[in-house]
């Protein structure tokens, strides 16, 4: 090995001790805003999901304002899952849209249990970052027909509602999809946190989506939380807090 060669060997053994381990095993870095957005952050993209004005049942929550994100993607433009009050890049209606080397499929999905009739479609996203494939369905409640269920069949992650009321799947529904869907980690969204949150709002707790979800096994986690491609959690329920 001559010495130009040698030095590269040596700069590369030092570039890779002084990387990120998060960056070295292609983490997947997740942060929780409450409701039913998320930041995703892998491979030099971030996704900012689902931002919200800090009304109704967000009232007590912090808004995601001045994230630092490439793009949003929202369910509706309904200020408590699309409030994008700094014109940010959001891709919010249905079609395929590419963003660097990700491609983001939005797909239909009614926004009610009445075919969308009351509140209209939601969006419901996936794509692949880090090798994963994430599915959210944070503002749906209807039916998925046979087109939708095999564009989000077998996600590593998979973003659900559960808190029931009228925009949003209950515990039973949201297991039913859960079991069709047959993801590796499920992510509940857009649920009660606290007995005052039940009362002034339309949605429960995730009691009876856990109770109903048996063979998954339950994590609480903080507000982050970063997942390993290469040691991905099976059949496991990760719980965030607020």
């Amino acid at each position: 090995m001559n010495i130009i060669k040698l030095k590269k060997f040596f700069l590369f053994i030092l570039f890779v001790i002084l990387m990120p381990a998060s960056v070295i095993a292609g983490d997947l870095i997740l942060k929780n805003y409450g409701h039913s957005s998320f930041l995703i952050k892998g491979r030099g993209k971030s996704v900012l999901l689902n931002p919200f004005k800090a009304v109704g049942c967000a009232s007590d929550l912090i808004e995601p304002k001045g994230v630092n994100a490439d793009l949003i993607l929202a369910s509706s433009k309904l200020v408590d899952e699309g409030y994008n009050p700094n014109d940010q890049l959001m891709f919010v209606n249905p079609g395929v849209y590419k963003f660097g080397d990700i491609l983001f499929n939005g797909i239909e999905v009614p926004h009610d249990r009445v075919g969308g009739r009351r509140f209209g479609m939601a969006t419901v996203w996936s794509w692949k970052q880090n090798n994963l494939k994430i599915v959210h369905m944070g503002g749906a409640a209807g039916e998925i027909d046979m087109n939708a269920q095999i564009i989000l069949s077998r996600p590593d992650i998979l973003f659900i509602s559960i808190g029931g009321g009228i925009k949003s799947y209950d515990g039973e529904e949201a297991s039913r999809i859960v079991k069709t869907l047959k993801p590796n980690i499920v992510i509940p969204v857009h649920f009660a946190r606290s007995e005052q949150t039940i009362k002034e709002c339309d949605f429960s707790n995730a009691d009876l989506f856990v109770e109903n979800m048996k063979d998954f096994k339950v994590k609480y986690v903080g507000k982050d939380f970063q997942i390993k491609p290469k040691r991905i959690d099976q059949n496991t329920i990760y719980i965030f807090s607020n």
